[in-house]
């Protein structure tokens, strides 16, 4: 299958010359990490905000950057294609911090499987693996991995994980309507469906299974903890002493972590960052 992702790699150099849109700008001073990773964008889908993700990464830079899964949605593009320039410019935007000596590792997740078969090559500076091991600043190794091997519905019962996305796309559509309403009415963004994760008790269980068996993964590896994707669901805690760090996703929770350079880890909600540049810009 020709994906707008295989093409970009290949011609990483010209598309990274190419001149962008000028992108509304926020008051926040570009930061440099030692670290920063992103899962979830789901470009190729409607519920992408990839205007949002454009924006942190032109603002943000690192030494290293992961991408940890989902950031092509496969399925979705198997069923009609959807990619607008805004999602163009998210793959610029990673390509230019490459070609400007930034490593990407794209770890490879569920919607974006077409490309296990380049598990371990590199394109440039950019490597695809099916995951990785990162050691921070201070010394501690954490594993780098997107997450859905350790789903047992993905794994077992893929028909149901399909189900079940055409589900969450179509509770996205509703999102996006309800969204408009309350901008027309000057409320700011809700998320319904990270609300009904919260509210529902088999979802909240469903969630907690999975970050645990993530934890238990890393003590049996040895390692200090895990940074994953895959559940949409932001998120950084301890777990019997193992660090359980989840980047979020860019459909709605516009998150991500970073690392500073003395080996601490961040998450970042971007959506709250740009709201208060609103704010700062509006006062001003």
């Amino acid at each position: 299958m020709q994906n707008p992702i295989m093409s970009s790699l290949v011609d990483a150099s010209s598309l990274a010359e190419n001149a962008e849109p000028s992108e509304p700008s926020t008051h926040r001073a570009a930061t440099h990490y030692r670290t920063i990773w992103i899962s979830d964008t789901h470009l190729g889908t409607k519920g992408c905000q990839a205007e949002k993700l454009a924006r942190f990464l032109k603002k943000n830079s690192c030494d290293q950057l992961y991408l940890v899964g989902d950031i092509i949605d496969g399925w979705r593009m198997r069923k009609g294609g959807y990619w607008p320039q805004s999602h163009t410019n998210v793959i610029r935007r990673i390509l230019t911090l490459a070609k400007r000596g930034t490593r990407v590792t794209y770890v490879i997740g569920n919607h974006d499987e077409f490309l296990r078969r380049y598990d371990e090559e590199s394109f440039g500076n950019i490597a695809l693996t099916n995951e990785a091991i990162h050691q921070t600043a201070d010394g501690r190794e954490l594993l780098v991995i997107h997450g859905d091997q350790f789903d047992t519905v993905v794994r077992c019962h893929k028909w149901v994980a399909h189900l079940g996305d055409v589900a969450y796309e179509s509770l996205l559509v509703v999102n996006r309507w309800y969204n408009q309403l309350r901008r027309l009415l000057g409320y700011e963004y809700w998320s319904l469906s990270a609300f009904l994760k919260h509210k529902v008790k088999r979802a909240v269980s469903y969630i907690t299974d999975y970050e645990e068996i993530l934890a238990h993964e890393c003590r049996r590896r040895g390692l200090h903890g895990v940074v994953c994707g895959h559940i949409h669901h932001p998120e950084m805690r301890t777990i019997d002493e193992i660090e359980y760090l989840n980047c979020g996703d860019w459909v709605e929770s516009c998150s991500a972590l970073v690392e500073l350079d003395d080996g601490q880890i961040q998450l970042i909600d971007w959506q709250s960052i740009e709201r208060s540049s609103k704010a700062w810009r509006k006062a001003g």
